[in-house]
């Protein structure tokens, strides 16, 4: 791993203008003893936002994914007195996020991420990772990649497992318990859920989240893919990790242990907290949130998961058995799907059960071993054609 000599660590952030860019740059704003931004990194639907980031901490580096937007981005970059190099173009993050640098945190939506993941584990920098599709497509890719603790999950429920995991040794582990919200739509039955609509699907009752993470959420497509997820991560097999709902999103995720015991990592749902540690681990950061109020009368409910009006969960268990590409297809028609709904071409149920026939049809096949990052995209290509076949959309 690259590390300086100093505690200080120098970060490259790919999805600088997104969800969990902006909140990783104010724990970084509130740290400056602590971490430098050398790099940062975004699609080009807010050059404004992209260059006022860059120029508020000083980078030496702005790679842009969408050419249309170079001139609009240098324009706001000499607006602003400065003067960084600018990467454009596809490779662009993947390029910023091989440079040498100690931290890099991937907080990119979707499966575009995988690329920069590789370059990062091989520039032989820390991967703080939000960029789940990254690890769930790339599969073994990314973990063969990776060196011992060179991944740091950001996502909360798998920092939350993390966090627990530091209580026992690994043969002392029993089960992995993932914690989720429920949603907008926790306790609606398959049939309430026919007409439900993208504003209502967007409308997340606890976090403040992108359209597509925040969609993936009201399925329940998000804990699937975290389910694949915790089994790449910490290398249990899936029969040992569950889901329950707890609506709350205080406790974010458990581990069981051998002898009956259950470690729970407790804070209020803010993602600074988990970034914050991405960016440090194995240090915390003080201050990184506020503390959970103890001195007032609380409840924390928790419910089994209804698998009948949610079966995205089930969905993902038999890609992650699967192996393979199958985790690459489930997520890449799963993409698909949403960009279908949320443009009004395609029915909530619809999404999960369009993605249950793409991935049913591909293990009907002979879904083979990814060997190299092209064999994901050869995958996660048929997939996303064939999603669009299904709904309607152009294949």
């Amino acid at each position: 791993m690259n590390r300086p000599s100093t505690d200080r660590r120098d970060v490259v952030l790919l999805g600088s203008t997104g969800s969990i860019g902006t909140q990783a740059l104010d724990v970084i704003r509130r740290n400056r003893d602590r971490f430098s931004v050398s790099g940062l990194a975004a699609g080009g639907a807010d050059v404004h936002t992209l260059a006022a980031q860059a120029a508020e901490f000083d980078v030496e580096v702005v790679a842009l994914a969408d050419p249309a937007r170079e001139q609009a981005l240098r324009e706001a970059l000499a607006t602003l007195g400065i003067s960084p190099k600018v990467l454009v173009g596809p490779d662009a993050a993947t390029e910023a996020a091989g440079r040498p640098t100690d931290v890099v945190l991937n907080g990119m939506t979707g499966s575009i991420g995988l690329r920069p993941t590789l370059a990062a584990l091989e520039a032989g920098s820390t991967l703080a990772l939000a960029n789940k599709e990254s690890l769930i497509a790339g599969g073994a890719l990314v973990t063969a990649a990776a060196g011992p603790g060179q991944i740091v999950p950001v996502d909360s429920e798998h920092s939350a497992l993390a966090q627990c995991l530091r209580g026992g040794r690994v043969e002392e582990v029993s089960r992995l318990i993932l914690t989720a919200s429920g949603g907008p739509f926790r306790g609606r039955t398959r049939s309430e859920l026919l007409e439900v609509s993208p504003a209502q699907a967007l409308a997340h009752p606890t976090w403040t989240m992108g359209p597509v993470v925040t969609t993936n959420s009201a399925t329940l497509v998000n804990k699937g893919l975290e389910l694949i997820e915790a089994h790449l991560l910490f290398d249990l097999p899936f029969d040992q990790i569950d889901v329950v709902v707890h609506p709350q999103s205080v406790i974010h995720s458990m581990v069981e242990f051998v002898d009956g015991s259950t470690l729970a990592q407790v804070s209020p749902p803010d993602m600074r907290l988990p970034i914050a540690l991405g960016l440090a681990w194995p240090d915390r950061v003080p201050g990184a949130t506020p503390p959970s109020v103890w001195t007032s009368a609380v409840t924390w409910t928790f419910f089994p998961l209804d698998a009948e009006a949610f079966p995205a969960v089930a969905l993902a268990r038999r890609a992650g058995e699967a192996g393979g590409t199958a985790p690459a297809v489930y997520n890449a028609a799963n993409e698909e799907c949403v960009a279908a709904f949320l443009g009004s071409r395609l029915p909530f149920l619809a999404i999960v059960d369009t993605v249950a026939a793409v991935l049913e049809e591909y293990l009907s096949g002979s879904p083979g071993n990814p060997r190299t990052v092209e064999d994901v995209l050869v995958a996660e290509g048929w997939a996303r054609t064939r999603a669009r076949e299904l709904t309607g959309g152009v294949a």
